[in-house]
């Protein structure tokens, strides 16, 4: 699995960014990703669909539990949901697993793909990073 953390940074060659800058500069990486892989697993979708999975992101949990009834009643039993819940750190509400897990399986029904798409754009965004390590590093330099 994919982690932003020191060793991600180590191997983009920005290592040794101050801490604040680490914190910073992951925080801007995660929300390039998001964009990035948001704008194209949506190509395609009709609004309709792009309102309902926005829905989980939300955690609108009327849309969530109604997905649900409708297309993963037999959710707790699935090893997805089991391996989310045992992941969860203890102070996660049960409303963010839920959340979660349709987003997962609606992706799967609708973009079958997304994992695919998930690591060729971290793939792409590593690239860019790597041919402007020089440039980060100098920007914090001149901080």
């Amino acid at each position: 699995m994919f982690q932003l953390d020191d060793k991600f940074l180590e191997e983009v060659g920005l290592g040794s960014l101050p801490d604040d800058q680490k914190k910073l500069f992951l925080d801007h990486f995660r929300e390039q990703l998001e964009l990035r892989v948001g704008l194209q697993l949506s190509e395609g979708l009709s609004d309709m669909q792009l309102a309902e999975f926005e829905s989980f992101m939300d955690r609108d949990m009327v849309r969530v539990t109604s997905w649900l009834d409708a297309n993963a009643p037999d959710f707790e039993n699935d090893q997805i949901y089991v391996q989310l819940k045992a992941n969860a750190p203890a102070n996660v509400p049960q409303n963010a697993i839920l959340a979660e897990y349709a987003s997962l399986k609606w992706l799967g029904q609708h973009r079958p793909n997304y994992r695919e798409v998930v690591m060729q754009t971290v793939k792409t965004l590593k690239g860019e990073v790597i041919a402007n390590r020089d440039m980060i590093l100098l920007g914090d330099a001149g901080a």
